[in-house]
This record gives C-alpha cells, structure tokens and sequence, in this order.
C-alpha cells in the first residue's frame, strides 16, 4: 500500500523515480480505507533531503499513510525556502487540535547547545507533551530522540571526546520485542553526533528498555515499555551519500574531521560508500508502523488517550 503525499511536493518525482509507491490526494480520496495519521516535526535544516529520506522509509509498508508535515514556528530555517514551507508545512499551533497515529521527530544540528539555549525548545517541549495524548506512538531520531529522553525521563546528554561518525555494528537485545523483528543478530547503522546520552543512565532507566546496543556507538534503539515513545540514536533512514555529504561539507568549512569510520571503501573518499543498513532500517520503519501504531490506535482517533 502507499503513501499519500500533497500532488505537488518536490520530491514525489524522485520517489516515483525510484519506483516506491505512492498515490497523490486525488487518488486517494476515492479509497474506501482509513489511512495512518502520520505526523512529522522536521527539524533539519536542509528539510527536502530529510523529507525524502523519511518517506523512502516509510514507503515499504502494505499501509496506507497519510503524512502530515510539521515545523517549529519559533526558529528561522535558512536552508529550506519559505515559499516550501508554508506550502507544505503546518505550525503546531495549526495541528495541536487535531490527533495522529504516529508522529516522527528528526534530529537537528543544535546537539552542542544545552536544550534550554536551543531557540525553539519551550516549543518542542509543548509538542512533546502533546504527543502523550494526541499521537499513539512518537518516534524520536539521534538529538530528537536526545531530546525526549531528557524531557521524558529527565536523563542528561554529555558530550563526546570527538564527533562519533561513521557506520557501525549494534547488537540486538530483547529479540522477542516486535520493533526488533526479523533483524540480525547483528547489523549496521549510520550515526553522526558529537553528544551522547550514557548507556549506563539508559540500562538504570526502568522506565526504558534496551532493544540494540553497539561496543562503540553505545545504545542505539531503546523504547519505553508501552512503546508509546521510542527513540533511535543513530541515522537509519540516511541515504548512501548522506555521510559522504557531511564529511565533503566539513572539510569545505575547514572544520577538522576524520573520514566516516567503517564507510567509504579502504577509507578512501574518492570511493563510492557501499549501502550496508537499508534493508535493516526500512525493517525497523515497518515494525513501528505496524506493531506500535497500526496494532495499537484506534480506528476513532478521538479516542487516543
């Protein structure tokens, strides 16, 4: 089944490109089905790049969903024109009214500042707290997924000796938990930060549960035992090239950084990045989507509670 995007957003010519499915409005008020209500609060400044990242993600389900696309009203993006975003975006003081099977929260590039320095905190802070009774399941990504566990459960981030950045290995924990179904024992995610939260804060955490850890990149999937909050440190809806970006853009700053870990072929950036995650991270997508929203909302979404 496919996802329902507004007729004109740019990047539904890649899409179809690519061969994922999905129907535009028209088609799709003539189906006699109750899409998912999908939210997603995009906090990246380049917004296109991340929305194309999440929607290829999101396309490998037999769902159909309804996306809904979100933005902060108290910071200035300089990278995503205005014209695109309020064509296409709606502030939360438009949605907070409404309700939504699934909301997605994204990182965002701000992980040196404390979370009260970021502009749009207080922000954030309201529709993280709206999601506990307006959404059935948020899914929270790498300084989003910082984010809620600092607001949900208090539990602070420290910064990191050097930008953990590269592609690395997780072990999965709590095999028998759906969001981790049919994964490896081991498999291979992207992850670009400077900050981390403790995994030893995490593991003493019983609200939380650990479902992947990594030797190196510390714990990368955790849930809260409802499964009404569930944050991911890592980057698994980055394209092949998405790294490869960072680091070209970097060094075009002068800004000293070592070549993505784990990568590019012999760690040589003139090489194409081998894609080693996808079939894991759309996996993880589907899982989410399947068994912590589409299992568990209400066919009524008034009666989210």
């Amino acid at each position: 089944m496919p996802i329902k995007i507004q007729n004109d957003l740019p990047v539904r010519e890649i899409l179809e490109q690519e061969n994922l499915f999905i129907v535009d409005e028209n088609r799709a008020i003539h189906q006699d089905i109750r899409p998912l209500e999908l939210c997603i609060l995009n906090l990246m400044p380049k917004m296109e790049e991340t929305e194309l990242q999440l929607l290829r993600m999101l396309s490998n389900t037999p769902l159909q969903i309804d996306i809904t696309f979100m933005r902060v009203s108290t910071h200035e993006f300089h990278n995503t024109s205005m014209s695109h975003l309020h064509k296409f975006y709606y502030t939360f003081e438009e949605l907070k009214g409404r309700k939504f099977d699934g909301l997605i929260i994204t990182g965002a590039p701000v992980e040196k500042l404390e979370y009260e320095e970021v502009d749009y905190w207080p922000e954030l802070c309201q529709i993280m707290a709206w999601s506990k009774t307006n959404v059935t399941s948020t899914f929270h990504i790498c300084w989003g997924a910082q984010a809620g566990i600092y607001f949900h459960y208090g539990i602070q981030k420290r910064l990191l000796p050097k930008k953990l950045f590269g592609i690395y290995s997780h072990k999965v924990k709590h095999r028998r938990e759906p969001l981790v179904r049919g994964f490896d024992d081991y498999f291979l995610i992207p992850h670009s930060r400077y900050t981390e939260v403790p995994a030893e804060a995490l593991h003493e955490c019983k609200d939380l549960k650990i479902l992947a850890e990594s030797d190196k990149a510390g714990v990368l999937l955790c849930m809260s035992q409802d499964g009404r909050q569930i944050f991911i440190f890592g980057h698994a809806e980055y394209g092949r090239g998405t790294l490869r970006n960072e680091y070209l853009r970097d060094v075009g700053k002068g800004i000293e950084i070592e070549v993505p870990e784990n990568y590019f072929p012999d760690d040589d950036p003139s090489k194409q990045p081998h894609l080693q995650w996808r079939a894991t991270s759309q996996n993880l997508y589907s899982n989410w989507l399947n068994y912590y929203v589409y299992q568990l909302t209400p066919y009524d979404l008034d009666e989210i509670r």
